[in-house]
């Protein structure tokens, strides 16, 4: 899965999906009736709209995931509603709080909650469908913690360490031995701003 940050336009989201990636990317909304729009930062009228990002998706036809960073409180009916015009079904809503996550819930979203060095315990466990796996400053992401989501029927996305700034090459090696050893090729995603040298790696 690639990460968007910083690159949201239509060329970069044409290359993602035709080369097979799925993506993470952050949505906003935009004063005075704007609409949801796709923005890492403070969105404007010029940002892409979400529906046009939406039907390039659906160009493609490829059913590749998409992880849909909410950066906004209240999105969860116009977003509902795109997701239904355009059939959107390999998803997911994170990182919104969690007064926010549960409405998500409340409307049959497929939500993922999240776990860090600072937030040991996920919030609304039991009722999310993954979980978001992130490391700021040092890594505890072990085979025993990713097991235990896997065994409760969750679906794991690992950020890449790269995304903090730090070296990613040996938890890369690591996470290759843990996909190799659960065979959970399926149900484990990393989010990295290295997509090409990723999949060469982890399908090596």
């Amino acid at each position: 899965m690639e990460k968007q940050a910083g690159k949201n336009s239509i060329a970069a989201f044409d290359r993602s999906f035709l080369n097979l990636y799925g993506l993470e990317t952050d949505l906003r909304d935009v004063a005075a009736g704007g609409g949801i729009v796709v923005s890492h930062d403070m969105a404007s009228e010029n940002c892409l709209k979400l529906e046009d990002f939406f039907k390039l998706y659906k160009k493609y036809n490829t059913n590749l995931p998409l992880a849909l960073n909410i950066k906004a409180d209240g999105l969860q009916i116009p977003l509902k509603k795109l997701i239904q015009k355009y059939k959107i079904t390999n998803y997911f809503v994170f990182d919104m709080s969690v007064p926010d996550a549960l409405l998500y819930i409340d409307l049959n979203f497929n939500v993922f909650t999240r776990q860090s060095e600072y937030e040991k315990e996920p919030s609304f466990y039991d009722k999310a469908c993954g979980i978001w796996m992130d490391e700021f400053y040092s890594h505890w992401i072990d085979k025993n913690t990713i097991k235990k989501h896997i065994d409760n029927g969750k679906s794991v996305g690992i950020v890449s360490p790269e995304l903090h700034k730090r070296d990613y090459k040996k938890e890369w090696q690591e996470y290759k031995q843990i996909e190799k050893e659960l065979h959970i090729q399926e149900q484990l995603m990393i989010c990295t701003d290295y997509p090409d040298e990723a999949r060469r790696f982890f399908n090596d």
